[in-house]
């Protein structure tokens, strides 16, 4: 049974604090994964909850004049919502206030106990309230607490002790004896480190009433409550009805947590030797990420740099969203946000790569065989190339993304897409249907929409929205039962005469953000008794350029733009397929260029007194793709090519310096 189940945890959010980005990345990491075990055939389950106990809980609902419990009803809530909001379906949301869980807890301490590894005693040591932990002066930075800067409180109470110390060796050597136990491997050398570091401390597990009355009693010292990392860890099992759940004997064995790093201690220490003092089997992984950074800083509230995820959600969409956060951040390190890089993923990824590909691909199945998907004839070389490249960039999308390294996965797929691009380039639908070669036609453009359904279907997990609207537009039904691998096996899942969406715009290019600038005072009081003599020398320039036409304006007199207006030009790379003069005018030749669209774009330019028509064929050019299409002598022209020079030097064409894909987006 245990082969064929999977069991993931996030952390369970501490209630002091608004969920912010972090959170929400986790959450979304947790989400995709358990989508994913589901599409390779695994029975799976997702934990989620909050964690509602401790010294800060009690200090926040104090600053707002209410009662602990009311303060983790109210920000519980606000976690709970925020889940649909980013598409997480979980199966349970635990709170560690629950009586399932305080009676699992008060269980597992008694066990612990019993078996003689919970002891009395009197300890003095430095106490940090942020973390609600006590640090030894080894641990201390310059006297500080390394996660918060600030100097903690050196308290001597008497506690009762679990006595982690004993189980120092056992860890160590558990770790060696599995390597992939924590991972990325930075983290388990890190803890290896740590244990060999000096002997391991026991750990002070309860708090006394007197100081402190918010959490769950101990079940063999009703004087005392309970440490709230003691408490919250249990978690993990309590939400599966440890001891005899049936939910516990079948995930249990394949248990995997999430974690960002600075919860790496307790999570990794803790907790693994908790369980073997309970006599239980550790968890599968330790998966542990890294920090997002907003302005190269880890976001705090106090820096006021937190970045509010249902706000990005709103503005870019929910699957823009999530497709960023899984690719942008590589599994273990930080990363850095801005929308300036969500937009820029958004462009380059979504509506240049994949969107551009469903457009004109569809496109193409409405033209050639009215919307239905065509059968394919016999499989030329390219084609079996293509369906080997298929193969290897799902099988490692498969590997790669079921061992936590999410952005490497997206990359391994979209190798695929990137190929099916330029495919559709060297296959040329558009002339093999002019050649009425319908056959071949047929071939290649099967073999596009076969690999789109196979693209989308691995796309479900990270942007499950989107992905059932890839599969919608290609006739197929968004599977509830599947298993992936067989997509590597088969190269026919796609029915021929299936009705097909004549055309495709899920992800639209997005805008970048423009900061508007604020009127300079003493500029505008400054320019306004230049008025007049600003339209004179206006006057005066027009009358310039209109004596020497051909002569290039100088800087000064162009006028600044906003880069807004910027943002208006569609700048795509093309290459020219057709060139020849017009057949009414010297100076112009007419030209079919491709962007990557169904069909080459026709375009007419006053170019021919520079350029032979045969020398242009071939060429990459810059193209101005939103400009409102005109007949220039009996001829449509839709857009215009780019050149540079002058009359006295002559013209060269814009082109990229690195061959590019027809249709990029220049930026």
């Amino acid at each position: 049974m245990s082969k064929d189940t999977f069991f993931v945890s996030t952390p369970i959010y501490y209630v002091n604090a608004r969920p912010h980005l972090g959170h929400a990345y986790t959450s979304t990491l947790a989400d995709a994964i358990t989508r994913f075990s589901r599409l390779m055939g695994k029975d799976s389950f997702m934990l989620t909850g909050t964690d509602e106990h401790g010294d800060k809980i009690v200090q926040s609902a104090e600053k707002q004049g209410i009662t602990p419990q009311q303060l983790t009803d109210n920000v519980s809530a606000e976690f709970k919502a925020l889940l649909p909001k980013l598409g997480v379906r979980y199966n349970k949301f635990i709170r560690t206030t629950d009586a399932g869980h305080k009676s699992a807890v008060q269980k597992f301490l008694q066990k612990v106990y019993d078996k003689g590894d919970i002891y009395f005693g009197e300890y003095g040591g430095h106490y940090c309230y942020g973390c609600e932990r006590f640090y030894t002066e080894k641990e201390l930075e310059n006297g500080l607490c390394p996660q918060h800067q600030v100097a903690p409180t050196f308290i001597s109470e008497k506690n009762y002790f679990f006595r982690m110390s004993k189980y120092q060796d056992w860890l160590k050597q558990y770790i060696l004896d599995n390597p992939d136990y924590i991972r990325p491997e930075r983290y388990r050398n890190e803890v290896l480190a740590l244990l060999d570091s000096g002997a391991l401390e026991d750990l002070c597990i309860s708090r006394p009433k007197t100081r402190l009355e918010w959490g769950i009693e101990l079940p063999f010292d009703r004087n005392f409550v309970c440490y709230v990392w003691f408490d919250a860890l249990v978690n993990y099992i309590s939400a599966l009805d440890w001891p005899a759940g049936e939910n516990f004997a079948r995930y249990w064995p394949n248990a995997q947590h999430i974690i960002a790093k600075d919860i790496l201690k307790p999570h990794a220490v803790f907790w693994p030797t908790m369980l073997k003092a309970a006599g239980i089997e550790p968890y599968r992984h330790l998966n542990v990420h890294g920090y997002w950074l907003a302005r190269n800083t880890k976001m705090s509230k106090s820096l006021g740099n937190v970045v509010d995820p249902l706000k990005l959600v709103e503005t870019y969409g929910l699957d823009v969203f999530r497709y960023f956060a899984l690719h942008e951040m590589h599994f273990g390190s930080d990363a850095s946000f801005s929308e300036e890089a969500l937009i820029t993923r958004q462009n380059a990824d979504l509506a240049n790569d994949l969107g551009n590909l469903f457009s004109r691909v569809l496109s193409m199945a409405s033209k050639y065989f009215g919307g239905l998907a065509p059968a394919p004839g016999q499989y030329g070389d390219e084609e079996k190339r293509i369906q080997e490249l298929a193969a290897n960039s799902m099988r490692n999308f498969q590997t790669l993304f079921g061992n936590f390294r999410f952005s490497a996965a997206l990359e391994a797929l979209w190798e695929l897409v990137r190929a099916l691009n330029k495919y559709v380039d060297a296959a040329a639908p558009w002339t093999l249907f002019k050649q009425e070669k319908t056959e071949q036609l047929g071939t290649v453009m099967y073999t596009l929409l076969e690999c789109q359904r196979k693209i989308a279907l691995h796309l479900l997990p990270v942007m499950p929205d989107s992905a059932a609207k890839m599969l919608e537009q290609l006739g197929q039904p968004v599977p509830d039962d599947y298993n992936l691998q067989c997509e590597l096996e088969s190269f026919n899942g796609l029915k021929p005469g299936i009705a097909l969406a004549s055309s495709s715009n899920i992800f639209p290019r997005l805008e970048l953000p423009v900061a508007e600038a604020k009127p300079d005072a003493k500029a505008e009081k400054a320019a306004k008794p230049m008025q007049g003599q600003a339209a004179q020398a206006q006057a005066g320039q027009a009358q310039s350029a209109q004596a020497k036409p051909a002569q290039a304006q100088s800087e000064q007199d162009k006028p600044l733009i906003e880069f807004s207006d910027f943002q208006k030009l569609d700048l795509r790379v093309g290459v020219i397929l057709e060139a020849s003069k017009h057949p009414d005018a010297d100076k112009l030749l007419a030209f079919k260029v491709d962007l990557g669209e169904a069909e080459p774009r026709g375009i007419v330019s006053g170019i021919a007194m520079h350029f032979k028509p045969e020398e242009l064929v071939g060429k990459q050019v810059i193209v101005v793709a939103n400009l409102p299409p005109r007949k220039i002598r009996g001829i449509m022209s839709k857009g215009m090519i780019l050149t540079a020079g002058d009359d006295e030097n002559g013209l060269t064409l814009l082109t990229p310096l690195a061959e590019s894909r027809p249709g990029a987006m220049v930026s």
